[in-house]
């Protein structure tokens, strides 16, 4: 299969491109990166733009781009950034696939579990409706800009992605720099819910859902055991050698990081992959505690 992804350069798409090429794939990567940083990768296509594949066999798209929501505080001019990097990129892609006599049959275009919103305990499967707040009209605005292409006949999945754990980058390396300096803390309450998932498991659910034409729609890129910060402490306490723990007053966080904080850290979603799962896809790891052993073997 001719597979294009975009932002394959970043922390899901370094690991996702590799994977592809190995289950025998023909890979093209739309990056804004220079060709030259990637020249000697095998196997491998890199673009800049769409403008040399329009006659190029492309089977399916795996759209990942977007500038990372904790990138930087979030000002009104982040913002437009978030939002520019996000529906700018995935609506080139659909205009793409209208010019084409025929287009892809597939797009996988990322979302992210800040669709929900602030939903306190409640268990979020992909039919729970969103709530109000910038995360979720971003993530809203980014799947609706993707759904023009189930008018062109493309089938469509939405993977709506927790939390991308892993070694060498992502979120993890700033969840757990206190921990390597024993100094174990939680942020605000430690109550609210981060949903969490395995880089290797992503790419095995993108791989999956490659692969099953009868499959559309949203699909939540999660583990099947959110847990609460409290718990993220505990689980990482097991890793490194700490003090006891201490919380991270919120009210800090919020003069520090402003928005930000009140939407990615002090609150959060308690998402399960449900669609996945009746799907018939196995999670590899399915509790943070093995997720964490695994990743912390490998340094």
């Amino acid at each position: 299969m001719d597979v294009l992804v975009s932002g394959g350069t970043g922390f899901v798409g370094s690991a996702l491109v590799p994977a592809l090429c190995e289950a025998g794939h023909r890979v093209t990567v739309l990056t804004r990166q220079k060709p030259g940083r990637h020249e000697n990768s095998e196997g491998v296509h890199y673009v800049q733009s769409l403008a040399p594949l329009r006659e190029a066999p492309v089977d399916a798209v795996i759209n990942l781009a977007g500038a990372s929501m904790a990138g930087a505080r979030w000002t009104q001019r982040y913002k437009r950034e978030l939002l520019a990097s996000r529906l700018e990129t995935t609506a080139g892609l659909v205009e793409f696939f209208r010019e084409r006599q025929a287009p892809p049959a597939t797009l996988l275009s990322a979302s992210a579990v800040g669709y929900y919103g602030h939903q306190g305990d409640q268990l979020l499967a992909e039919d729970a409706p969103p709530r109000p707040g910038f995360a979720s009209d971003l993530c809203r605005q980014w799947e609706q800009t993707a759904a023009r292409a189930e008018d062109l006949g493309v089938r469509t999945c939405y993977l709506r992605l927790g939390v991308v754990l892993d070694a060498g980058g992502g979120a993890l390396d700033d969840m757990a720099r206190p921990f390597r300096f024993g100094i174990a803390n939680w942020m605000g309450s430690g109550q609210q819910w981060l949903s969490w998932v395995h880089r290797a498991d992503v790419v095995a659910a993108i791989l999956f859902l490659l692969d099953q034409p009868c499959l559309s729609g949203p699909f939540n890129l999660t583990a099947p055991t959110p847990v609460t910060n409290r718990e993220l402490c505990t689980a990482l306490r097991k890793q490194f050698t700490t003090l006891p723990p201490v919380p991270l007053p919120g009210l800090a966080l919020r003069l520090g990081l402003g928005e930000m904080a009140g939407e990615l850290l002090l609150s959060g979603q308690r998402v399960v992959p449900v669609a996945l799962r009746e799907a018939g896809f196995e999670f590899r790891f399915s509790d943070l505690d093995t997720a964490l052993e695994a990743i912390y073997s490998k340094q």
